[in-house]
């Protein structure tokens, strides 16, 4: 029997290797698909408003200030859009932005990796963050938490190089924190200060040099903070107090329940970098107070604590975590014990190829109608989707998957072995879902039809449009397809709307006193929600 040829790639992944994973898991999925409710509508809604808007400084959302995050990265998600737009659809190119910010926190992910713990714990630190089962949809989504991400490994790199250039390493953190802020406001404050604050309590950062550094990096950081709320304080003094009141973090009530969802959710939102990374310490328990250890070990800690009194046990607000919790599990992703790294090995090889197999078998269903069931099941969920087969991309994913079960036999045993499998896995099976599922879930999860319906439905155009209890992600979506922007019901101006939108459910509700409805619709195969329309009689 002959064996397959050796894998011509040392482990762990490195230079060119990991390039070319970094993009095969980043690019697919970020274009070829229209903004999706929830976060993604959103966030593009706010960039769109920024591109047929003149207010630059103000975030908004179909035609009303929404003021949850300063505006920097819709600011570089709008100049995507304005820079590739005659390339591919307005929402596509917007989305862009969250590529280009993925790119940005591998690549000073892996630098901060190197710094501390030596070259293969960059290229681990990379196949760790890859891994994580919270990362996967997030980063191809509009979102500015993606741009913390970025500013985060940035902000540890800056603080890993520091000791040696405490200049350089203190500009780098500073500009990182401030980037930070203006990307998400007190969300990056709340998870990246409290790692400047404590720092100096450690023995290690307490010389000259540390001291040095980390005052450079305030320095840097506190202009860059105080900008863009100086600037609304001028320019608009009632946005700033309502920023104030959105963006300020608040207490959580209920601490036990959220100390258990919180878990719950970490568990498998940070697989396998929270395994990993308590391993990492057991492994170090003796040197935990050595600089390389204390910097992602306080901002484990301090990022845990903030998100667990100042925010609600979401996966979008549990990804600051991932940047410390990842350089913690670098440190001993490579020294698993022998039979937890088979174990740990065997159980993504497995998986990944289960899924994968899944995956195909339900893109052959719809595509080909075989299995007949199960082809009846994809329809039953999205009412008239009709499947094409792109033999560009069928190609594709028929090589990738080749050359996924070319990995998991012929990749030399290595300490490395399980994670670099982990991370490819991850990526096969996010590009399979891509390849041969993405029209699929795009007809259902886009309000294009149901924009398009309500449009049609509308008696004459350039009626005002009340509305209750819509979603922002409708909001956007109407806005973006149908320019259609609707004004609160209990405003002044709305209450003389002659048409009023009413988000429900698909339980069937009289018209409202003095109203009849004109149209009713909802996205294919959706039975939680229904837009309703109606006119004053």
């Amino acid at each position: 029997m002959s064996t397959p040829p050796k894998f011509p790639v040392r482990l762990p992944l490195s230079d060119l290797a990991l390039v070319v994973l970094c993009a095969l898991y980043l690019l697919p999925g970020l274009t070829n698909h229209d903004p999706w409710k929830s976060d993604d509508a959103v966030h593009f809604g706010i960039t769109y408003g920024f591109l047929v808007g003149h207010d630059w400084l103000v975030p908004h959302l179909a035609g009303e200030a929404i003021l949850g995050s300063p505006p920097l990265y819709y600011w570089l998600a709008a100049a995507c859009a304005r820079l590739f737009g005659w390339l591919l659809p307005l929402h596509d190119a917007a989305r862009l932005a969250s590529g280009l910010c993925g790119a940005a926190f591998l690549a000073f992910l892996a630098s901060a990796g190197r710094r501390l713990h030596g070259p293969e714990a960059g290229s681990a630190a990379v196949l760790v963050a890859i891994g994580c089962l919270g990362l996967l949809v997030p980063i191809h989504d509009m979102q500015p938490q993606i741009a913390l991400l970025a500013a985060s490994a940035a902000f540890y790199a800056g603080l890993a190089r520091l000791p040696q250039r405490p200049i350089a390493g203190g500009l780098q953190t500073g500009l990182a924190l401030g980037l930070g802020f203006l990307s998400t406001g007190m969300t990056a404050l709340a998870t990246l200060a409290p790692v400047l604050l404590l720092l100096p309590t450690n023995r290690q950062w307490r010389n000259a040099t540390g001291r040095y550094g980390l005052t450079v990096a305030v320095a840097v950081a506190l202009p860059l903070i105080a900008l863009w709320p100086m600037l609304l304080a001028r320019r608009a003094p009632t946005e700033l107090a309502a920023w104030w009141v959105a963006a300020h973090p608040h207490f959580q009530g209920h601490w036990l329940r959220l100390l258990s969802d919180q878990a719950e959710l970490l568990v498998w939102f940070s697989w396998p970098a929270l395994p990993l990374a308590l391993w990492a310490l057991w492994l170090n328990r003796h040197r935990l107070s050595e600089s390389t250890l204390i910097l992602p070990l306080i901002g484990t800690i301090t990022t845990l604590l903030a998100l667990f009194i100042l925010y609600p046990p979401r996966p979008v607000e549990d990804l600051p975590l991932l940047v410390p919790l990842t350089l913690l599990a670098a440190a001993g992703a490579g020294r698993m014990r022998r039979g937890a790294s088979n174990a740990f090995d065997w159980f993504g090889m497995m998986t990944f190829s289960i899924v994968g197999a899944l995956i195909w078998l339900g893109g052959i269903a719809m595509i080909f109608g075989v299995p007949p069931k199960i082809a009846h099941n994809f329809a039953k969920l999205a009412p008239g989707f009709i499947a094409h087969s792109n033999p560009a991309v069928f190609t594709a994913a028929v090589f990738l998957t080749l050359l996924w079960l070319w990995l998991i036999f012929a990749s030399p045993r290595s300490p490395w072995r399980a994670i670099n499998h982990w991370a490819a896995g991850v990526t096969l099976v996010w590009v399979l879902v891509v390849a041969l599922w993405l029209p699929w879930i795009d007809y259902g999860k886009s309000y294009r039809g149901v924009a398009a319906s309500l449009k049609r439905a509308l008696p004459t155009s350039g009626q005002c449009i009340a509305r209750r209890y819509l979603g922002d992600p409708q909001r956007a979506s109407l806005q973006y397809f149908a320019g259609i922007v609707t004004i609160n019901a209990n405003t002044p101006a709305g209450a003389i709307c002659r048409l009023l939108l009413i988000q429900g459910s698909q339980k069937s509700r009289p018209a409202p006193t003095g109203w009849h409805k004109l149209w009713e619709g909802h996205r294919p195969g959706d039975r939680s929600e229904r837009l309703r329309l109606y006119q004053r009689n």
